[in-house]
């Protein structure tokens, strides 16, 4: 034991050594377990580094050079301390108090295994776990690249029986070892003003739950959240951070996606894959005028507003426990800040593809536990068409209506393909493809040759990158069942009479025979009424196709019922977050 003691105190500077009793002995060790930390930021490679520490009540955070000279260093804060030690004199002479006599120049050094560290060293050498810098008659254990917190939000927008997931980032650590602890003010506080607190004390809060993610109950409404985050990695710790929400508020009641839930209490088991297909409404699109009074006047406009339905979509999502998660209409803001913070608390990783010239794309989701991304092999439709030579054949054709080929090359639609492995059995692979094609309802034929170029790509990507891979189609495909485009998917034909080749009209027909470069695909929903439901329209727009010879439909989770769906008119709603509805299944994938 006392080995070990002595080795500990090596740490400690010199002055702390001149000690007469194991009593003292004692004393001094337990001196440095209560120093507080002084956080060192220092990378091979960068030509900075940082020192950060709490002095009086004020933290101290200064950038120098990694290959300054330590004494200059020592020398700034010193200079510092006593520059704000100034300021607090005349201060004071302001307030017409008798300040006192001058400052004296705060002594800083610092000291490494009881030696105090020469001036002349380089502060990248000079900063080592283990120093103790002293600060006039304080002192602090040096801890170089601790875990630390770069990026700490908690949602603007908290609603009870929701699930509550803070945005963070860390650096030099691990977010699925850092401790959480969540805590709700014993009275309503409409401030958003940390409550000043005592060491050691806790009064006006109440521990009320551990974990990374927090589910207020309905008795929490008014009351705000306040969250310590302590950034680990493994055994080693950094300055926990702490967070203040709002005032947590009533939620809607029963959603349109509660009873759906009760089918997916579980994830799917081996060797089954959960997959969902939802667009989830972009804010861009929702927040428009028109939107607002002529698409979906009927919604409440809190109900529209992106913090309220944000809450809506983290919850739906998570209660499906999918492998598989295919978004569209993802803003660029929402995937970074929201979706990918949560989903990575329920063990998803994801990735985003923005359409051309748009501030929203598509968004692919996968269970890490389940599966791996190997490659992704994401293209613009309309540039893919020009520049791919795969194409060459279906552009040819295309030629003979310079309108509506005009008209295709304008399109921003994108096609996002994730090959993912099996991490349970290496080299077992599955093509996800997800896409959002061009909206406008006489559009069908431009749909048509997005479609063509889309089956293209994915048949090449599946020889090239993972042959014998199924494929799984998920989107929004603007398209109904009895369109060229379904046509095109499940029968891989479509006839050169086919009436979307005319859709939009005499100036942009053409007419050509598109064979799709896979095997007839299956639409593992069938043909629903409607999977879009909004005051002015209802319809199937949305499918997950697979490849039927080598994976089967095992559950198909039911849609909401036609009352769930109009209970408050249409879609979206104070219970819905968008116009559209998810589809989820279990898809039997062949071993």
């Amino acid at each position: 034991m006392f080995n070990r003691l002595s080795a500990a105190l090596t740490l400690l500077p010199r002055r702390l050594l001149l000690v007469s009793s194991p009593r003292t002995l004692t004393g001094a060790c337990r001196l440095l377990g209560r120093m507080n930390p002084a956080v060192v930021r220092c990378l091979p490679g960068e030509p900075k580094l940082t020192i950060s520490f709490s002095l009086d009540g004020s933290h101290k955070h200064m950038m120098r050079d990694q290959d300054e000279p330590l004494g200059k260093t020592l020398a700034r804060i010193s200079n510092g301390l006593n520059k704000s030690k100034g300021k607090a004199k005349k201060s004071k002479k302001k307030k017409g108090e008798t300040p006192g006599e001058a400052p004296v120049l705060t002594a800083v050094k610092l000291y490494y295994s009881g030696e105090e560290v020469s001036d002349m060293s380089l502060n990248s050498e000079a900063w080592r776990d283990g120093a103790v810098l002293q600060v006039g008659d304080v002192e602090y254990s040096v801890r170089t690249n601790t875990p630390t917190l770069t990026n700490a939000e908690l949602p603007a927008s908290l609603l009870a029986e929701f699930p509550v997931c803070p945005n963070l980032e860390i650096e030099f650590g691990n977010l699925e070892d850092c401790e959480f602890t969540w805590y709700r003010e014993n009275a309503p506080n409409t401030s958003t003003e940390a409550a000043v607190e005592v060491e050691g004390q806790d009064s006006e809060w109440t521990q009320v739950g551990c974990g990374r993610v927090h589910v207020p109950s309905i008795q929490d409404i008014g009351y705000r959240l306040k969250l310590r985050c302590t950034p680990k990695d493994g055994g080693r710790s950094g300055l926990p951070k702490e967070l203040l929400s709002t005032a947590i508020e009533a939620g809607p009641g029963v959603c349109t996606f509660d009873n759906r839930h009760a089918y997916t209490l579980k994830e799917a088991e081996w060797p089954s894959v959960r997959v969902v297909s939802y667009n989830i409404l972009a804010d861009t699109y929702a927040q428009t005028e028109l939107s607002k009074t002529v698409l979906y006047p009927y919604c409440a406009p809190y109900a529209l507003q992106l913090d309220y339905r944000q809450n809506l979509i983290k919850k739906e999502l998570a209660g499906y426990n999918a492998d598989i998660i295919c978004l569209q209409e993802v803003d660029k803001g929402v995937f970074v800040n929201s979706l990918t913070p949560a989903l990575d608390a329920f063990g998803l990783d994801g990735v985003f593809r923005t359409k051309d010239r748009q501030h929203e794309g598509l968004a692919t989701f996968y269970r890490r536990s389940k599966l791996k991304l190997l490659s992704s092999h994401n293209i613009s439709l309309s540039e893919a068409l020009t520049s791919d030579p795969i194409h060459s054949a279906l552009l040819e054709n295309l030629s003979a209506s310079t309108a509506l080929k005009q008209n295709i090359l304008k399109r921003s639609t994108v096609l996002q393909v994730s090959v993912l492995e099996d991490v349970s059995k290496p080299g077992r692979k599955v093509c996800v493809a997800n896409t959002h094609l061009y909206w406008l309802p006489k559009g069908g034929s431009i749909r048509l040759v997005q479609m063509g170029v889309a089956l293209q790509h994915l048949n090449h990507v599946i020889n090239e990158v993972a042959p014998g891979a199924p494929l799984i189609f998920c989107g929004d495909f603007n398209s109904h069942p009895d369109s060229g485009v379904f046509q095109l998917l499940s029968e891989a034909l479509v006839p050169l009479q086919h009436a979307d080749w005319s859709s939009l009209g005499p100036g942009e027909s053409c007419s050509m025979e598109l064979l799709s470069a896979l095997p007839p695909l299956l639409s593992a929903y069938g043909q629903p009424a409607y999977t879009n439901y909004v005051g002015g329209f209802h319809g199937c727009l949305d499918y997950i196709f697979i490849q039927p010879d080598s994976m089967q439909v095992e559950q198909v989770i039911p849609l909401p019922s036609h009352q769930e769906v109009t209970t408050y008119e249409a879609l979206p709603s104070v219970a819905h977050p968008s116009d559209h509805i998810a589809l989820i299944c279990d898809l039997r994938w062949n071993p």
